[in-house]
């Protein structure tokens, strides 16, 4: 039995690439570019706001103003709460895992981002303060494993009874990293870029939040 579980935000406790995709877009707008699909902005998530910024750019033909970053998280800051929500059975998954087990997060996005989405979306009660990691902290962004192995201290486990639970190959190379299983959603939207050579025998993969109860 897995003792902790340690859980990417966006693309796995949230749907937020709506949400991500107007920010991004209303920044391309203002710097006289063309907005991009949602589902292509989608695909530019998981590796941080600098990351997609810079992707998001690069995919538009243009170049990116030196302060593209800082107002991009200005835009996102307003709309964090839009469209976002938790995925469907995403609380009562979280509330069958805390009466037996830990539960941490561990994402790309700032810290103070993170907190919000989780407190709006009432999912902070499942996760206690420091078991919240985020990208702009003392820790390398994933899939550096400095963020993960520190959460399993703090809990107490090993990487045999730590599950990392994510929706793309960023989430899949920080488990790889740790030496910790992985459980892969599909129903994220990080999922569509993920390599399928790079899912193994050992990797757990599910279609729907509540089939995290049944490893």
């Amino acid at each position: 039995m897995f003792q902790l579980y340690v859980f990417d935000l966006d693309g796995t406790l949230v749907d937020s690439r709506r949400d991500l995709a107007d920010s991004m877009n209303l920044l391309l707008e203002a710097a006289g570019a063309r907005p991009l699909p949602e589902e292509a902005i989608g695909r530019m998530v998981g590796e941080g706001a600098a990351t997609l910024v810079a992707r998001g750019f690069s995919a538009a033909g243009r170049p990116a103003p030196p302060d593209a970053l800082q107002r991009f998280l200005e835009i996102y800051d307003t709309r964090l709460l839009r469209y976002t929500r938790p995925y469907p059975q995403i609380p009562r998954v979280l509330d069958a895992l805390a009466a037996s087990t830990s539960l941490a997060v561990l994402t790309n996005k700032p810290l103070a981002s993170t907190r919000a989405l989780l407190d709006g979306l009432d999912l902070a009660r499942y996760f206690d303060a420091d078991a919240i990691v985020g990208g702009d902290g003392p820790f390398p962004r994933k899939p550096d494993p400095a963020g993960l192995l520190h959460l399993m201290a703090r809990a107490g486990t090993d990487v045999k009874t730590t599950m990392m639970v994510g929706d793309s190959a960023i989430d899949l190379r920080v488990a790889r990293n740790a030496g910790c299983p992985v459980c892969l959603a599909r129903y994220g939207f990080g999922f569509e870029t993920l390599p399928g050579d790079l899912i193994t025998s050992s990797d757990r993969t599910i279609d729907d939040p509540a089939d995290i109860l049944q490893l």
